[in-house]
């Protein structure tokens, strides 16, 4: 059982990192079409994610390798259930990728305009359908014991999934301002700095929400009346909220960055902790649901696993830090003649 727990908690961790990461470029890629005034502007904001972007998206597949080595059930399962937004972040996530590297090859404004266009369809949708997708798990999908779903997209767009969607997306265009923040400077800066005060508004009234939504529509509420101690996570998840705030308002963006990503990481263990044991909970049956312990790979895979983390994932962390230090400058005009 210590195995299985553990690796529940890491699948949780490689999950939030994922967000925590690559949420700035979503936020980014959101924001695009609406900072970006000038073509300059927007090679500017593509430039602050440029050297980042695609090793963020490596905790993805991170997350997705530990689902599938781990809870082999669970990733069949909910790549079974899920198919079609999965399909659609997939798409999504490519389309992104191929915008930043085609936008710049021709000199066009309507070849520009296009792939303009697919920064920010490829940025937003995997923003929305990822708060989609966790909320529905935090819900309950209807699967059966043999794995067979029993809906369709429409029925993942219910009105605590949407909340989860829209409170995701809000949370990343956050997180992606106060990145723009620290990384750009003139007007816009100011513009990002300005977007991300006004978007804390929105994004406080949506965590509310979706809080207050979740007592009725999960049950992820029972673990922290049965462990109060759980709901530190809230408290610090707060406090981190109103940091960002606090932050912003004293000109110590990378602080407001920083305090975004805590938010990011304890949203997300908000629910993973509401969750445990259940991984992938069932709303047709019980019985049905995917537990780390019914659904964890043999305790030598495990093992084996554990011990391939402990010693790799250090490294990983590390080359991100020293990537992220590397470029930690502000994004300048002289840049962009490179």
């Amino acid at each position: 059982m210590i195995l299985q727990t553990t690796w529940f908690f890491l699948w949780g961790l490689l999950w939030a990192i994922f967000f925590m990461t690559d949420g700035f470029d979503f936020g980014v890629g959101t924001l695009y079409p609406f900072l970006g005034k000038t073509d300059t502007d927007r090679r500017m904001m593509i430039n602050s994610v440029g050297p980042l972007w695609d090793g963020n998206e490596v905790w993805l597949i991170t997350a997705g390798g530990v689902t599938f080595a781990a809870f082999p059930k669970v990733y069949a399962v909910m790549f079974s259930t899920l198919y079609t937004p999965l399909l659609l972040i997939l798409f999504a996530l490519i389309l992104r990728g191929v915008a930043f590297e085609f936008r710049g090859q021709i000199d066009s404004p309507g070849w520009k305009r296009i792939w303009d266009a697919c920064i920010f369809v490829g940025s937003a949708t995997p923003g929305l359908l990822f708060g989609v997708a966790f909320a529905n798990i935090f819900r309950g999908i209807p699967f059966d014991s043999q794995g067979i779903y029993h809906g369709n997209l429409l029925m993942l767009l219910n009105p605590y999934g949407l909340l989860g969607g829209a409170l995701f997306l809000v949370l990343f265009m956050v997180h992606g301002a106060n990145w723009l923040a620290i990384r750009t400077s003139g007007d816009l800066h100011d513009r990002a700095v300005a977007t991300a005060h006004k978007l804390w508004i929105a994004l406080v009234a949506l965590a509310v929400l979706f809080l207050g939504a979740s007592f009725f529509a999960t049950s992820l509420y029972d673990n922290y009346f049965k462990y109060p101690a759980l709901f530190l996570i809230i408290l610090v998840t707060v406090a981190a909220l109103l940091g960002i705030k606090y932050f912003l308002t004293r000109q110590h963006y990378f602080k407001a960055w920083f305090s975004s990503a805590v938010t990011i990481v304890g949203a997300t263990f908000f629910g993973i902790a509401g969750l445990f044991p259940a991984l992938y909970p069932s709303l047709k049956e019980s019985g049905a649901t995917l537990t780390a312990f019914n659904a964890s790979s043999s305790p030598l895979t495990l093992k084996i696993m554990l011990t391939v983390t402990v010693i790799f994932l250090p490294l990983v962390i590390a080359y991100q830090i020293w990537a992220y230090n590397l470029f930690k400058g502000k994004v300048t005009e002289d840049d962009l003649e490179y």
